[in-house]
């Protein structure tokens, strides 16, 4: 097998046909998800899928890291996150009753979310604020882990800021006891916004000038422990920007999608020493 090798890297053409083989193999799966994605799902933005099991693993620990949690505790927040019924339920059932139903997966998964919610959980968060809310998947998830974290003694509240009025329609029932959505520009509802800010949540829109727009315009409102996570950190380095600019810590998590064509995004984590 060597000397023929050997024998392939002299001949030009071979050669160049064997390397085109050897780089397609790292992208064959990913088109054979496509096609398999084309029939099976619905979704044309905000893609979403599980993470595998050893990425599981890295957020798990990365966000123990960051909140001087154990890895055990972070893990156990992330499975229950998982295995909320009720809350998989509801997101069935009122997107079953919504105009969006037709562009809605039957499966629920949350992908790098479930960092999100394991943020919320740890560090309990009297207020949190996520920009750019669309159909609300994040939003209830938050809301669920407020509504943990209250039956706890820590109460909390969830704000969502939204441009389009016809959004975030899956926070409704009882997680609406736990958030409410912002409508209209981002900016503007930030800088009406008052209240110091514990967990911070950067997705709306995604331009690197208007995101950094946004991390300024809550510079007066973030205390000693506040957490920022960033959306959009693997297209821009914005919120990294922003830390160095304000002695805050940076760290990216980048998600590893299973068995999906989309590569994955990430989080974007700006914070102090807790």
């Amino acid at each position: 097998m060597r000397r023929f090798l050997r024998f392939l890297k002299r001949i030009w053409i071979l050669n160049f046909v064997r390397r085109l083989y050897m780089a397609s193999k790292y992208f064959n799966v990913k088109y054979l998800q496509i096609v398999k994605w084309g029939f099976t799902s619905n979704e044309d933005t905000n893609f979403t899928y599980k993470l595998k099991d050893d990425n599981i693993i890295c957020l798990a620990q990365t966000i123990a890291f960051v909140t001087k949690k154990q890895y055990s505790e972070i893990l156990g927040y992330i499975n229950e996150a998982e295995s909320n019924e009720e809350l998989k339920q509801h997101i069935i059932l009122t997107t079953s009753n919504s105009k969006e139903n037709r562009f809605a997966d039957k499966e629920i998964l949350f992908g790098r979310r479930l960092g999100w919610y394991a943020f919320a959980r740890a560090i309990k968060p009297r207020v949190i604020i996520e920009t750019g809310v669309e159909k609300g998947l994040g939003s209830v998830l938050l809301c669920a882990a407020i509504e943990k974290n209250t039956k706890e003694g820590y109460p909390g509240r969830y704000f969502g800021t939204e441009i389009n009025p016809d959004a975030g329609y899956l926070l409704t029932g009882k997680y609406r006891e736990f958030g409410q959505v912002l409508y209209g520009d981002s900016i503007t509802s930030l800088l009406n916004f008052t209240d110091n800010i514990d967990l911070f949540i950067n997705d709306s829109d995604h331009s690197s000038e208007y995101e950094y727009d946004e991390y300024v315009t809550i510079k007066s409102l973030l205390n000693e422990g506040t957490i920022i996570l960033g959306d959009n950190s693997h297209s821009t380095n914005k919120l990294s920007q922003f830390s160095l600019e304000n002695n805050r810590h940076f760290i990216f998590f980048k998600e590893n999608p299973l068995n999906h064509w989309y590569p994955g995004g990430g989080i974007g984590i700006s914070f102090n020493e807790r």
